[in-house]
């Protein structure tokens, strides 16, 4: 697969322009002194906008991590989107997470839907539901369904989400981005064998999160 852009995500460069140039105008104009927290600011810019390649990890049966992060739910629920009980495995991410997405699964996006909404702390399990969020629902060639959701929050004000309904998805491909800090929450089958427990950090792409059946 080739990678989209390198090191530092596309949706990071306008961000760490103004961060840099603001840097260096204060340098320039005031001194080092003055500018040191502006160079502070322009550094965590960069390094929250970073999205290395990833080793893509499992086979076609193989769930995994959509995002990095720290594990904070494995439960079973009622996924809201596909209206079954499955397993819900929740990927919570803070400011100093890569914050790009990609696709859990080998599939075809089925459907997409978006439901705008608040913004409290993506830690807490109401965010699933309160928050502003963007889900796929993904189908496996076997006929395996898994829902991805991102999930903005607290400080988070924008989900990018490139794919659309018919779009072919292959395990680890890149499909959005949430700025400044969120959650992405997977639904598999019941059947699904689960390989992470709460509080394990993942890795996107790298991370398998379950095995299908």
């Amino acid at each position: 697969m080739n990678y989209p852009h390198p090191i530092i995500a596309r949706e990071g460069w306008p961000f760490l322009a103004i961060a840099v140039a603001v840097a260096i105008g204060v340098h320039l104009g005031f001194g080092a002194m003055p500018a040191f927290p502006f160079w502070i600011i322009a550094i965590f810019v960069l390094q929250f906008f970073r999205d290395p390649q990833r080793v893509i990890s499992g086979d076609a049966k193989s769930v995994v991590a959509p995002a990095d992060g720290r594990i904070v739910v494995v439960e079973e629920v009622r996924d809201p989107y596909l209206d079954r009980q499955a397993i819900k495995v929740s990927v919570f991410m803070n400011v100093f997470n890569v914050h790009s997405q990609r696709s859990p699964v080998d599939g075809e996006v089925k459907q997409r839907w978006y439901n705008p909404g608040k913004f409290v702390n993506a830690a807490l399990d109401k965010a699933s539901t309160e928050n502003e969020r963007n889900a796929l629902w993904l189908r496996t060639k076997d006929g395996q369904d898994v829902t991805s959701v991102q999930v903005a929050g607290l400080v988070a004000r924008r989900i990018l989400c490139y794919v659309d309904a018919g779009k072919q998805l292959v395990r680890g491909e890149r499909y959005g981005f949430i700025r400044f800090g969120s959650r992405l929450d997977v639904y598999l089958p019941l059947d699904a064998r689960v390989k992470v427990t709460i509080g394990e950090k993942v890795y996107a792409s790298t991370t398998v999160l379950a095995e299908l059946a």
